[in-house]
């Protein structure tokens, strides 16, 4: 558990650059070139659970975003199909991000998709 908790903070910290230095679609493209890799024998709630440890050490708060495209490449990293998913609710405007393996949220509560309408899936 504590190399992936290694491995998931520092994909926080290279999110988190990527954000401050390069933007959104530095972000987007980096999760989406991304390839799966051969499955490990850690199990998604594993890995998930790692992600969301590495927030909880991390030096300034985690938001969705980054913490969704680190879970995703880590998931990827370790053999599962996963998707990063950026959603949008209308009334009242709001945004969020949340990971995906075979259309089911794994790093959110299970209703997330019911909350927000799709806009990209990488």
């Amino acid at each position: 558990m504590t190399r992936l908790l290694i491995e998931s903070w520092l994909l926080l910290f290279y999110f988190d650059c990527l954000m401050c230095f390069r933007g959104f679609q530095r972000v987007h493209a980096a999760v989406r070139q991304e390839e799966v890799r051969h499955r490990s024998t850690k199990e998604s709630p594993d890995l998930c659970d790692a992600a969301d440890l590495a927030c909880v050490f991390y030096f300034k708060p985690v938001l969705c975003l980054q913490r969704s495209a680190a879970t995703a490449v880590l998931l990827k990293r370790h053999g599962w199909a996963a998707d990063l998913v950026i959603g949008a609710q209308m009334l009242p405007f709001q945004s969020h991000a949340w990971v995906e393996i075979d259309g089911r949220a794994v790093n959110d509560k299970p209703y997330i998709t019911e909350m927000f309408q799709v806009l990209e899936r990488c």
